[in-house]
């Protein structure tokens, strides 16, 4: 039988009883985040205002602070595969702490500023694929939808609530802000070196995989469209601030994106399963439609398609990638972390791509004084670049599940001999 016959168990079900280390896993993926948002998101004000770094210089640093952050995500599966999930963890937050202790010292040596930004992006490259992979540790697949969603929740009320406690800090007190995330992720990292190990803090990869490439087994469909959802998604992170703070403010820009935060925590679990069992064309089809409604609505300029446009392109969101991540885990014969880590190194070409190629048409779109044309446009590449993905299925198609569902069952083939969490 298919498994896409039944169901499964409801979001409540296939979370509890949780475990006293994944509770605190799931309490670490909400702190670290919001550490690391009551600094990041300033990192361009701290730069400009603070240390005095010309706007060009500041936007170098965060383009390589970016692609290091992301496509770094590939070294971090790599090592879980090696060393084992939870020294993984432990060494990445060791190098992250370190980071924010350096911009604490940087107040005195501004020079250092921006190695130590360079730091706390290498620690959240080499920290989540390991995170993910022993978050959905020995869970069956019906029930890892949940416990990723549950993770990419608790992510995202980091991610909004750290700007709020932060924002009246950044440029008055920076240095009692820079102690305070240090001693966070201080007691955060304590927390992680007491976490149980996975097989006895094996490697989690066989010794047969383990000199592998980092490319090697990757499920190329879902990588290829993970890098075109981030990059069509952060033509909206990238661009939507200057677009949003001049018809609006910067206040109801906060709000836009608080908004899509609280529907990626709310939504998220909550449709999880259903996303698990959706084909994969549909779900790749409804989250790209998703995406260009939200960006052309966004032409309109106005408060309402703000909102609207925000909403729209984060439900999209919420589809492409927690279904692209499930669809890599059941292709690829690799290790949990070291698929992860493959899915975040297309996340930061896709992102990277969009920086540099969306910087370019945003530029002349300004010049022109018709930026609304940026999104249309965007839009049209949601519908258009989709279709390139349908030489990608027939170069990668499977074996028909027995119940004739051709991209959503799971078969003893699609499996590739993998056993749950690994």
């Amino acid at each position: 039988m298919g498994e896409r016959t039944t169901r499964g168990p409801g979001l409540r079900a296939s979370l509890f009883p949780l475990t006293g280390p994944l509770r605190f896993l799931l309490l670490s993926s909400f702190l670290i985040p919001l550490g690391s948002f009551m600094v990041l998101p300033f990192m361009s004000v701290f730069l400009h205002e603070r240390l005095g770094m010309g706007l060009g210089a500041v936007g170098v640093v965060l383009a390589v602070a970016s692609l290091v952050q992301f496509s770094g995500g590939i070294v971090g599966g790599a090592l879980a595969d090696r060393i084992g999930l939870r020294r993984t963890m432990l060494w990445a937050l060791v190098v992250r702490t370190a980071g924010f202790a350096g911009l604490l010292l940087a107040l005195r040596w501004p020079p250092l500023a921006i190695w130590a930004l360079v730091l706390t992006c290498c620690g959240a490259a080499l920290y989540l694929p390991a995170n993910k992979a022993y978050l959905v540790h020995g869970v069956d697949d019906e029930r890892r939808p949940a416990f990723l969603s549950a993770g990419n929740a608790a992510l995202n009320a980091g991610m909004a609530v750290g700007p709020l406690i932060a924002g009246p800090f950044v440029l008055s007190s920076p240095g009692w802000l820079f102690a305070a995330v240090t001693a966070l992720f201080l007691a955060v990292t304590a927390g992680h070196a007491r976490l149980p190990g996975t097989g006895g803090e094996h490697p989690t990869g066989s010794k047969g995989t383990a000199s592998r490439s980092l490319l090697a087994g990757v499920a190329l469909l879902p990588f290829a469209a993970n890098a075109l959802a981030f990059y069509l998604y952060f033509h909206f992170q990238h661009f939507l601030a200057v677009y949003a703070v001049e018809r609006a403010s910067s206040a109801f820009y906060s709000v836009v994106l608080l908004l899509c935060f609280t529907l990626v925590i709310v939504v998220q679990p909550l449709a999880s399963g259903l996303i698990r069992r959706m084909p994969y064309a549909l779900a790749l089809a409804v989250g790209f439609t998703g995406l260009a409604a939200g960006l052309a609505v966004l032409a309109a300029g106005t408060r309402a398609a703000l909102l609207a446009g925000g909403a729209l392109i984060t439900l999209g969101d919420i589809v492409l990638f927690l279904k692209n991540d499930l669809e890599a885990l059941r292709r690829s014969p690799r290790s949990d972390a070291v698929v992860f880590g493959q899915q975040r190194l297309a996340a930061g070409l896709g992102a990277c791509a969009s920086g540099v190629l969306g910087g370019q048409v945003y530029g002349l779109g300004e010049r022109a004084g018709h930026t609304g044309w940026f999104w249309l446009l965007a839009a049209a590449q949601c519908a258009l670049l989709p279709l390139l993905l349908l030489t990608l299925r027939h170069r990668t198609a499977r074996r028909p599940a027995p119940d004739g569902d051709h991209e959503g069952a799971l078969t003893r083939d699609d499996t590739d001999g993998r056993i749950p969490g690994r």
